[in-house]
Order: C-alpha cells, then structure tokens, then sequence
C-alpha cells in the first residue's frame, strides 16, 4: 500500500513537471517543447539558476549596483536567451512601502546566458529581492540585502529642536541633542569615537577684533550616542563659565553643520531671574533705558530720507563719516520697551511726551548684532535689523537682558524650535487653537463651472470670519452629485487656478521665462474690483485653515507666488535681489549692468519714467523726494537699486496687496506668518512640489538620437531618475529648466516642453540649455555610467545655462 502511494506521489509530481515545461518552457527562444526535450533535460530551471552578486555586504547606499543572473538547462548547459522581458525581479523595502525601479541586459558574451540587473539604493534599510522566470522563482530567490547608510555629511546633519540664539545660564549644563545623518537623510550610526569630530567653536561678540587663532574652540569631550532602531543620536553637553554674548559655530570633522551657527547668550542667576520675572509678567511695564546711535551705515548720497514707524518723514545726513566717528557722536537717550509682539525705541519730549522712533516685531525676521561697549558711556550695544527699516544701534546697561528677553519671547511665540517642520507643527496647532471655538457646521457654496470665480465670490459675499472656517459643501449647478469631499477638494484647485490665472488680470507674470510666478498686477483694469483681492486672501486663508486640521483636510493652494509678493505677506521689506527671480530679464538687462558697470556717466537719477503702450512718456514717479535732481553714483546705486525694487515690486502694488492681507489675516493672523521666511511661507502654502517621475516620463519630448540612444541610454535613464529622491529631481529640473519647481499643471504646462536630445558626444557629462528646456544627454556604455555623470551634473551643474 505504502508503496503504491509513493508511487502515485512521484507520477503526480512528474506530470506536474511536465506539464510546467510544456506550459514554460521556449516560450522565449521559439524552441519546441517535446518529452525527448524534457527527458535530456534540455529545459530551462529556474531553481538551476545561479545570482551572483557584484558587491560584498554591508554595502552603502548611493552608489550603482548590479547582480548578474546565470541562465542554465536542467542538464547544466548554458541557456541562450535573446530577451530579458521574461525575467522578473522586484526589490522592495521590507519597512517601507518602497520599491526600486531596476534595468535589466542581456550581456553580449558568446553565450548569451547572463542577464544583468542593475538598481541604486538610496534608503537605508532592509531589501527583499524577488527574481522569476516564468512565473517560477529563481536560484534561491527572494533573497534578502542590508543596505548600510553613508558617511556623515555636515551639510545634513542638525541639531534638533534648535534655535538660533541659546539662552543659557553661567555653569549650567545645556545639552544638544544632534542627529547625524548621510547625504540621502538616513540617519547614520557613530560611535562613542566620533564624538572627538565634533567641535564647538565660541567667539566672543564684544571682541569684534579677535582673530580666528584667538577662537575658544571647545573639543566635545562631554557627549553620548544614544543609539537603538529607530533613533541614533549623538548628545553633547555644553557648560559656559563666563557671561556676555557668543558667536558658536558647531563643525563636523571642521565642516559646520546645517545650522551649527547660533548665538548664545551666558546670564548670571541674577540676570536669569530677571529675565523669567520680565516673561511672566508678558511684557506689561518691561522696559529698559539706553541710547540711540546716529545712523552711519546708510548709502550716500546728497540727501537721504526715510519713514519713520509713525509714518513722518525723517531727513538723513548721507556723509559717509567712519564708522567709529559716527560711535563718538552724541548718542539720544531712549526707553526700550518689550512685549511678547514687539520691542518698540520711544524717547520723551518734556520727559512727558512719548514719541516712537522705532517698533520691531518679535519674530525670526528681527536680527541682533552684539557689539562692544559703545566709546562714550561704556554700555554694551546691539544692532537691531528686521529687513523692513534702517537698522538702528542702541546701547544699554542690562543689553544681555534685554537680548534675552526678546529671544524667550520668540521662543513662545513659534513653539520652541526654529526647525520648519517644528514652526509648521506650531502654526497649525495654533491655528486651531484660535478658531477652536468656531463650529464646524456645513455650509453650501452653490457655484457654477462656467463662471466658477464669479459664482464663487457672489456666493461667499456676506460670510463672516466664523463662516469661513465651517465645512464647505460644494454643489456644481446643473450637476447631482453629493460631497463626500471630492467636489469641495475640486473646487479648492480649481477656484486657485482661476483666482490666480493671468487670464483674469488680478494678477500678472513679469515673463514668461520664469515658469508661471504671479504677482498681483500694478496695472489691472479699472472694472477689476479690488474686493477681489481679500476674496483671494480668504481662499489662501480657508487653505492654511483647512491643511491645520490634519492630513485628510490638507489643501494646497495652487499657485507660485514671486519671491516679493511672499516677503510682502510676511512684512520683509524690498531688496533689489528679488528681480532675480520674479523678473529675470530687468535683472539681466538692467540690474547686473549697474551692478559691474560704472554708473557715473549713464544720466541716471532716482526717479523711474512710466511709458504707455504707444511709447509715449506718462509720468515720472521720483523714488525720494526732489529724486528726479539726485544723481546716481558708484557710491549709491546700491541704494537706488533697493529703492527701485521697493517701487516696482511693492508699491505699485500696495493697494492690491493690503486688501489680499485684509482677507488672509481675517483667518490667519500676522504673527503666524511672519514665523516663517518666504521660501518657508511657500512650502506651508503650496507645499513642497512633488515631481512624478510618471508626469515627467509621460511629457518629456525625446528628439533625435540613433536607435541604440533610444532603446538602450533612455531606459538607463528613465531608471536613473526613478532612483532620485525629490531633492535630486528638483535638482535635475533646475540644471535644465532654470527652476527647481514645476508650474501648477506639472510637466504638461511647461513651455517649451521638457526636452532630451541625443548629443553626439559618448562619455562626457550631459549639458542644458535652460532657455529652451532642453537636456543633452550623450551616449553612454552602461547604467551605471549614466547614472554617476548625470549625478555629477545636477550636483555640480545646476546653476547656470548652457552654451548653445
């Protein structure tokens, strides 16, 4: 009986095997599939198969690798193979939903047995490497390979939850806590070694004559690595002995780290309790008395005026005296009062009559400089800088306390890290905290496509602040549909576009060489209500709102906003730099031509002529006062280039961008905002602009090249690209196109389209010619030689055009 069921066993499995050979095997090579074949053993095995691997493990991540897969007969030959298509190999994170494009070859041997697969790891981790042939796994497969992160880059590498001016007391130990990290962001083990890489390098802000070699460099011989599955960090424990204002600088192996330079302010016990008493009472009556230095840093020219906080003009001496004659003049005696919102300089004329000279916001955008005791009374001084006003010197006895009561005050406001993922957490807490006792309730918005902005602002009319918090349901007319959120999602992204569609002419591009930035537009037509603009605001408000209520309700708002419009929103005054990317060619015609040129013989004067559009002159809007008769020189263009950014990006458009702010704050404050700076603000709102390599493949224009360009170099290629991570693709977007961001439609709205030409060069390192979009990609002999040049372009090469 026993012997019989063996039997049965074995016949079964036989004609199973059989039956896999008739149904597998040939079908790639055309061969015919017969007993006699099978009986020889001439028939592919899968499980005879051999990988051999091209590395030894541990490997790093970010370099090219491949593996080489043996074809063979059940009998041990090699088996000819004219196509990989019927391999199959996948590789996946075991953790993470990841998974890694990969190219296979046949290799041109004699044999034609191998088949190599070639990928690049970026993510460190655990991989599953699953290969088949005919639906049947090969040689042992699925196998499994670690990954190992890379060195540690200091460009990477950060402090967490840090800020640029520490608050410390004299003696007391602070700790920073550092994650280290490679290249690709993968946190990277250390050992209790490599602590003796780090360094912190203290400067003392009072000695502004200190030398580098007179640098205190503290070596950190206090330090753990606090190391386990998912946290490796390293900790450093920093004790300062003495008191006053530094500069620190924290390197990695001599190289700082991303934001390893930071102020740090050393109290005493006395000065720290002074400091606490000052936050907990919130500002009220917190003030100190100092002086007020006579401006000495401001461009000359024959007269200089500027507005004061109060909105009167003040007129400037514009001489240009030494700056250590300006320190010895008499200096005016000032108050300087604190609150968790400002820091305002107010001098009394009768010792009764408060005046306010100067008002700053406690923000990241308020900038200090410690500096030595000023040569008259002897105080220590600070330069204070916010990028909307002159900066201003002052001197005070208790300045450490001063500077560190403003510092904790910032600390408050933005949440106790100046990290933006930390700022964003904060904001949108806060933001919810604001609006907490708004009901959530539906509201019905019923719009029309064909009139979508029109319907949009006639249905939102007369809603309150409160209003604009509660859950939109969107109904189309003329359309049945019930929103379970796809019509509201819908309507987010279309009544973006259409609020910010040059087409409509609320606002403008300055050309057409800048992928899509809008800014609001100095010359809408007068039928164009300005009421428009808070509705605008409104909608970028409902956006900011609606993305703080987590990640199911996050909007983005649908647009690329030039870098001036978002210094506006958050308060930053004009620099003439912004021309470089909101209007590239007055940056290139105008601009870069006063900047390296000589000015004295070119008849320019602080004023700016206005033309029509036949031509003609209409007017003449002088810069300054009596500006149309003020000369430009070598000596002041710096100053008339600003002032010229202040007219042509921001007043012009004043009206228009009050009433946007109008809109904005009546759902999200002013003091939210102004926590991040304008790249910052651009990410809260639109996001960090995913590119999808599928859009990216799907509209790529392929021109020229021979067959073996085609077939071969561009599925190297295609696969290349699907291994970056956003950073590189950004990277690559910005060596071909001159921007690292897409316009709102993807690769479908760039104009020309994204093209890559077949260069008749073989070997060398791809070029651009951003003009036109265009990637010139030579011929290359493998994977992974496409994949190091064309790293080693976009990493080195993404800045600048390509010669044509």
């Amino acid at each position: 009986m026993c012997v019989l069921l063996i039997t049965a066993k074995f016949l079964c499995e036989l004609c199973s095997r059989v039956l896999t050979f008739l149904h597998h095997e040939g079908r790639d090579q055309g061969e015919r599939r017969t007993i006699y074949n099978y009986v020889r053993g001439k028939y592919l095995e899968p499980r005879s198969c051999q990988v051999t691997w091209d590395w030894k493990e541990p490997f790093e991540v970010g370099q090219s690798m491949s593996f080489k897969v043996k074809m063979f007969y059940r009998n041990g030959l090699p088996f000819s193979i004219s196509s990989s298509s019927a391999l199959r190999v996948r590789i996946s994170h075991t953790e993470f939903p990841l998974e890694l494009p990969v190219t296979l070859e046949v290799l041109q041997d004699p044999v034609r047995n191998v088949i190599k697969a070639s990928f690049t790891v970026r993510r460190a981790g655990r991989y599953q490497i699953s290969i088949s042939f005919g639906g049947l796994s090969v040689g042992l497969s699925p196998y499994y390979k670690i990954f190992q992160p890379g060195v540690v880059v200091p460009s990477k590498t950060q402090i967490v939850s840090h800020f640029s001016t520490l608050v410390l007391t004299c003696g007391e130990q602070h700790t920073l806590q550092i994650d280290p990290r490679d290249q690709y962001s993968n946190l990277t083990s250390v050992s209790q070694e490599d602590l003796e890489s780090y360094t912190l390098t203290l400067t003392i802000s009072e000695v502004p004559s200190q030398r580098p070699e007179e640098e205190d460099t503290v070596v950190a011989s206090e330090g753990e690595v606090s190391d386990s599955e998912s946290t490796c960090q390293v900790i450093l424990y920093l004790t300062l002995l003495q008191t006053g204002c530094f500069q620190a600088t924290l390197r990695y192996q001599g190289q700082p780290i991303s934001n390893g330079h930071f102020s740090i302010i050393v109290l005493t016990d006395g000065e720290k309790a002074a400091v606490e008493n000052n936050v907990s009472r919130s500002g009220v009556g917190v003030f100190f008395e100092g002086y007020l230095h006579p401006p000495s840093n401001f461009p000359s020219s024959s007269v200089q005026r500027r507005l004061s906080p109060a909105g009167h003009e003040e007129e400037c001496n514009a001489t240009a005296d030494p700056p250590s004659q300006d320190r010895m003049k008499k200096p005016k005696k000032v108050y300087l009062y604190i609150s968790p919102k400002q820091l305002s300089v107010k001098e009394f004329y009768l010792r009764i009559i408060p005046w306010r000279l100067f008002t700053f916001r406690v923000c990241p955008g308020t900038k200090f400089l410690y500096l030595p005791p000023d040569p008259l009374h002897g105080l220590l001084s600070l330069q204070v800088d916010d990028g909307l006003q002159p900066p201003i010197e002052i001197s005070c006895r208790e300045r450490n306390i001063l500077a560190a009561t403003f510092t904790q005050f910032l600390h408050l406001n933005i949440g106790g890290s100046e990290t933006f993922q930390d700022k964003v957490g904060f904001f949108h807490r806060e933001l919810r905290h604001i609006h907490s006792k708004k009901t959530r309730c539906k509201v019905t918005l019923r719009v029309s496509r064909h009139s979508l902005l029109e319907s949009s602002f006639r249905a939102t009319r007369n809603f309150s602040s409160s209003d604009w918090t509660k859950n939109f349901e969107v109904v189309f007319q003329d359309e049945e549909a019930l929103d379970w959120g796809g019509p509201r999602r819908e309507w987010f992204e279309l009544i973006c576009k259409d609020l910010f569609d040059t087409r409509h002419q609320l606002f403008t591009r300055f050309s057409d060489k800048n992928q899509g930035l809008v800014h609001p537009n100095p010359f809408r037509p007068a039928g164009l209500r300005v009421k428009l603009y808070e509705f605008a605001g409104r909608v970028v408000g409902k956006c900011l709102f609606e993305s703080s209520l987590g990640a199911g309700c996050e909007q983005l708002v649908r647009a690329r906003f030039t870098r001036s419009f978002l210094a506006q929103i958050i308060g930053l005054r004009m620099h003439y730099k912004y021309f470089e990317t909101d209007d590239p060619d007055f940056f290139q015609s105008k601009v870069l031509y006063l900047l390296s040129h000589d000015v004295s013989d070119t008849d320019l004067v602080f004023a700016e002529e206005r033309y029509g559009q036949g031509g003609q002159l209409e007017k003449v809007v002088e810069l300054i006062p009596g500006g149309s008769q003020i000369e430009v020189t070598n000596e002041n263009k710096l100053y008339y280039l600003n002032l010229l950014a202040q007219h042509r990006l921001c007043n012009q458009v004043r009206e228009e961008v009050e009433h946007f702010l109008k809109g904005l704050n009546e759902l999200v404050p002013d003091n939210l905002l102004a926590i991040f700076d304008e790249n910052e603000l651009e990410l809260l709102m639109c996001g960090t602009g995913h590119i999808a390599v599928q859009d990216f493949q799907a509209h790529a224009v392929i021109i020229g090249g021979s067959w073996y360009f085609r077939e071969k170099v561009m599925s190297w290629f295609w696969a290349v690209v699907c291994s970056f991570t956003q950073e590189e693709l950004a990277r690559l977007l910005q060596f071909t196109t001159g921007s690292s961001q897409l316009p709102p439609g993807g690769f479908s709205a760039l104009c020309p389209s994204f093209q890559i030409i077949g260069s008749p060069a073989r070997g060398t390192l791809p070029t651009a010619h951003t003009c036109f979009n265009q990637l010139c990609l030579p011929t290359y002999e493998s994977y992974e030689e496409m994949h190091k040049m064309l790293k080693l372009a976009i990493s080195e090469g993404c800045e600048g055009f390509g010669m044509i």
